[in-house]
């Protein structure tokens, strides 16, 4: 079979996983922050290497079928507010009140949109709503909106329509200098007013950091005469062409694609809870995997926010491997700012300054200088210890080891309370792992939370790249009935059918050769969900007094998945040992500790903490009363018996 590319873009390193229907080839490389589309073809030409045995580029891509990549960098930048100001137009002034119902609203409407608010009167006459409109425009801008979002009416009632054709005639899209607009009519029918808003501004936010870099990194893969286009990963599981998709739906998709790597090691070792704990360079990503379900949320939040889409119930906390470490009214603060990968932790060399858990870890001991990412560079001790001093140490009036001890303390407790609440009962909930960082610091937060099981996949390093592998190709669909009757139902049904047969036809495939699910959605007055059921062509709506109803098609076209094999019966043995590293335990006191290498390690095989586990670009730190066990597969599972 034609190979497929799987890619995860964080903050500080970009994932790179080919599989081939039988075997994988895999590596990591540094993101570049000023040009995404180089890091990106950065790891293809350094993972064809593992696939040919020397650099050949133009060969993987022109015997690959698709492209999936993923990004956290609309996370990111909605964590570090990395965005451009958002201008709002409405027709009532309740909304800005609405949009800030809660303290997560009213910080995050503070931060995107603040005072950059008109408010425009729709009962007035043409001419005066072509002049209000005007100076709304040209005040929103002098105030530093760049892009402008507009919410008018119920969003059914052609309001918008109306201010539209105002607005293009006024400032028309060919003009320098222009502003964007959305329309949020146009982006979703949802009839909850501020969610449909939310999701409009927040789009708007992460539009022009997807749109740079997506279409750069499609010219370029032309100029290589690659005819498939590239694909991107969504937040529903699915992938679509770029043109074909929405930068909202591009908000924590890389960890959705851890989520579909976890619920496979679920189903493979057959555990009912799985807390998957992702941890990036600027990010640490919670999910949850119930009997099998990946929890997802038909309305779902981000940062705590209603949005009008479906969305995994995923959380992110400003905690990763390159999240800076500084001290504030004399406590070890950890994140949520992050050095990124330019110039990234201090021990990187890249002019980085700032302490981050890396520098922590190096100095520990716990990370070998001389092989981090697989020897791909030689991290810089001095450096490190500069900016710990400078950071930590000396601001508490401690010295450097002292320092080390207690920011990996505050490093596990951050880390902890990021999934501490999704754990409804530590007893029955594994955590599994994985991210740059995430193994170096599973069992210390876990511990911190009460849970006793551990799982770090041996693909781990590159997790989340492996869990796009997973997904299909497709598009969904949602539609108000406006006249919620078997006709009206009908009318939307008709209308849904010819985008996704028009959209199918632009990803490549004939909808008849694709999977289609069609559903009712019914809704309370609060816009809560009272039902989701399959519906079929004629069939009646039957609604109560205040509740709406949507018709909902997915449309997907499959492509071949990855399965994990745990069969066969364990022999348990003592692990091989392949060398020893010294590691600091405490202020005082420094341990030498054996070093197992993961994938020169049999199924069953087994040992005691403390103890280093090097896989391939990644390290795990496996503390003192944690049980160490390789699975049939090549994964670690990791039992805390304290």
């Amino acid at each position: 079979m034609e190979r497929l590319i799987n890619i995860d873009n964080g903050g500080t390193l970009t994932d790179i996983c080919v599989w081939d229907g039988k075997d994988f080839a895999f590596t990591k490389t540094l993101t570049t922050p000023f040009d995404l589309s180089q890091c990106l073809f950065d790891g293809i030409t350094k993972v064809s290497a593992e696939v040919f045995g020397s650099p050949n580029l133009p060969d993987l891509l022109h015997t690959t079928k698709h492209i999936r990549y993923s990004t956290t960098q609309g996370t990111n930048a909605l964590v570090e507010r990395k965005g451009p100001m958002i201008g709002l137009i409405v027709d009532d002034a309740k909304v800005k009140n609405e949009l800030r119902s809660t303290d997560s609203e009213i910080t995050l409407f503070d931060d995107l949109v603040g005072t950059r608010v008109a408010v425009i009167d729709l009962s007035s006459n043409d001419t005066e709503l072509d002049a209000a409109l005007v100076r709304s425009v040209n005040q929103l801008t002098t105030d530093g909106a760049a892009r402008i979002v507009v919410a008018a009416g119920d969003g059914a009632d052609g309001a918008e329509r109306r201010l539209r054709r105002v607005l293009l005639r006024r400032f028309p899209r060919h003009l320098l200098g222009s502003v964007p607009m959305l329309y949020v009519s146009e982006f979703s029918t949802d009839r909850v007013r501020s969610r449909r808003i939310w999701s409009g501004i927040l789009n708007s936010f992460l539009h022009p950091t997807m749109e740079r870099f997506l279409y750069n990194a499609e010219d370029r893969l032309r100029e290589h005469r690659v005819k498939n286009p590239l694909l991107i990963y969504r937040n529903d599981g699915a992938s679509s062409r770029v043109a074909k998709s929405i930068a909202l739906k591009t908000y924590s998709s890389g960890p959705r694609g851890g989520l579909e790597g976890t619920r496979a090691l679920a189903d493979a070792y057959g555990l009912n809870h799985v807390l998957m704990v992702d941890v990036g360079g600027t990010t640490t990503d919670v999910g949850s995997v119930k009997d099998g379900e990946i929890l997802t949320d038909r309305r779902g939040t981000i940062s705590d926010i209603p949005v009008s889409f479906p969305m995994s119930d995923v959380h992110s906390s400003g905690v990763g491997g390159s999240s800076i470490i500084t001290v504030k009214d004399g406590v070890i603060v950890v994140g949520p700012e992050s050095v990124g990968a330019a110039p990234g932790p201090a021990c990187f060399g890249f002019g980085g300054t700032n302490a981050t858990i890396t520098d922590v870890n190096l100095l520990l001991g716990v990370l070998d200088p001389d092989t981090y990412l697989d020897g791909g560079f030689t991290l810089d001790a001095d450096r490190a210890r500069a900016a710990i001093s400078a950071a930590v140490a000396e601001p508490l009036g401690i010295s450097v080891d002292e320092a080390l001890v207690a920011m990996e303390s505050a490093y596990f407790g951050r880390m902890a309370e990021a999934f501490s609440p999704r754990i409804d009962d530590p007893a029955s909930t594994t955590i599994a792992a994985f991210g740059g960082a995430g193994p170096m610091s599973a069992c210390g937060a876990a511990r911190l939370a009460g849970v006793k099981k551990v799982l770090i996949p041996k693909l781990a390093a590159v997790f989340s790249a492996f869990g796009i592998g997973f997904s299909d190709i497709a598009q969904n669909y949602e539609l108000a009935l406006d006249e919620p009757t078997a006709d009206g139902a009908i009318r939307a049904y008709q209308q849904l059918l010819e985008r996704a047969e028009r959209d199918m036809f632009q990803e490549g495939y004939d909808l008849s050769t694709c999977q289609t699910e069609w559903k009712l959605l019914v809704e309370d007055d609060k816009g809560k969900a009272v039902s989701e059921i399959p519906y079929h062509r004629g069939d009646s709506v039957n609604l109560k007094k205040g509740q709406v109803a949507s018709l909902i098609l997915d449309a997907s076209y499959a492509l071949p998945h990855v399965s994990i094999d745990t069969g066969g019966t364990l022999k348990q043995s003592a692990a091989s040992v392949s060398g020893e590293r010294q590691i600091r335990s405490s202020a005082t006191q420094v341990d030498d500790v054996p070093v197992y290498t993961l994938v020169e390690q049999k199924p069953g095989a087994t040992a005691l903490g403390p103890a280093i586990v090097e896989g391939p670009f990644f390290t795990t730190r496996v503390l003192d009363g944690w049980r160490l066990d390789v699975s049939q597969a090549g994964d670690l599972i990791l039992t805390d018996t304290f």
